[in-house]
């Protein structure tokens, strides 16, 4: 059996730099258990639900959850859209595609998502791993389960080292940051928005479900 992190080739290649890197952007905590439901099944618990998503990373310290929707039957998962499950119980679409949301987490802004949307701050962290006053302990964040596929882990305080990150962008994947993560957030939703509530909504107690959900993508163009 494969010890892979996943049957995503982009996202093994983004465990192994998390291994050496373990905090490397504001918008990514750390990868967590491949194909956990955690904080998908909050919503409904119906299998035909739960097996179209894919959930792989913890985009916060609060527990937001990010996941591939499996929009289709497609064999490669990386081209799959990235919807993001909040703590508090919303939904958002984030990016197109897995390479998009690597796009994303190079600009180093921390992701929020509202009820039926998703969106990352609008300003960077302007410190960087050597110009802090205290050697980047007050960048420090104290993460359970770095490096560790199963969560359980405990690396204590690291720094964040986004320069890293972007190297590692560049060299597997040829890609920059997105000059504005925002403009990516839009254009998942430009594309995939309806079919998303429409299908989402076949799935919750709410006639009203993909009215707000079309409501606020509205509000938010």
């Amino acid at each position: 059996m494969s010890d892979a992190y996943s049957p995503v080739p982009e996202l093994n290649l983004l465990e192994e730099l998390q291994r050496r890197v373990p905090v490397f952007s504001l918008g990514l905590d750390y990868l967590g258990r491949f194909g956990d439901t955690s904080g998908i099944d909050t919503w409904p618990k119906d299998p035909e639900f739960l097996d179209r998503f894919r959930s792989f990373a913890v985009a916060n310290a609060s527990g937001s959850r990010y996941a591939l929707w499996r929009v289709d039957d497609r064999a490669d998962l990386a081209t799959l859209p990235v919807v993001v499950f909040g703590d508090e119980g919303g939904i958002g679409l984030v990016a197109r595609n897995l390479r998009e949301l690597f796009q994303q987490l190079g600009c180093d802004r921390a992701l929020y998502v509202g009820d039926y949307s998703a969106w990352f701050d609008d300003e960077a962290d302007d410190e960087t791993d050597d110009d802090s006053d205290d050697d980047g302990r007050d960048r420090d964040r104290d993460r359970e389960g770095d490096g560790d596929r199963d969560g359980d882990g405990d690396a204590g305080f690291e720094i964040r080292d986004n320069r890293q990150y972007l190297a590692w962008l560049k060299e597997h994947f040829g890609l920059a940051a997105a000059p504005d993560p925002n403009v990516l957030v839009a254009a998942a939703e430009e594309e995939f928005a309806e079919r998303f509530a429409n299908w989402f909504g076949r799935f919750v107690d709410d006639e009203d479900f993909v009215d707000d959900f079309m409501d606020e993508m509205a509000g938010n163009s």
